[in-house]
């Protein structure tokens, strides 16, 4: 059973040259760690002129990166792995258990 959700793939051309998929590949981690940057500088701000100034930038820096990452999903260069119920029931319980450590 094939547990990927993609689109068709777009083939890249393969070697060492840098192509398409390496260039999205690039902008989307700079993109994750801008908005990771903003949303730290967001808390951090005490201007309320400046936070109005930063939360402009990090919405479209946010935009952006979902741009980039649903052209890349498109063309079938970002897969998502369909995870097993059985996955997400263990994953739960754990995360469930140390809550209730947490509050105990």
């Amino acid at each position: 059973m094939n547990n990927n959700i993609s689109n068709p793939k777009t083939e890249v051309p393969k070697g060492t040259s840098i192509n398409d998929k390496d260039y999205m590949n690039s902008l989307l981690s700079c993109l994750k760690e801008m908005v990771k940057n903003y949303s730290v500088v967001l808390t951090e701000v005490s201007n309320e002129n400046l936070y109005n100034e930063y939360k402009i930038m990090f919405d479209e820096y946010t935009n952006l990166q979902r741009e980039v990452y649903e052209l890349m999903f498109k063309k079938g260069w970002y897969t998502i792995e369909k995870v097993e119920q059985q996955k997400l029931d263990a994953k739960y319980q754990t995360l469930n258990q140390e809550f209730m450590d947490l509050n105990a």
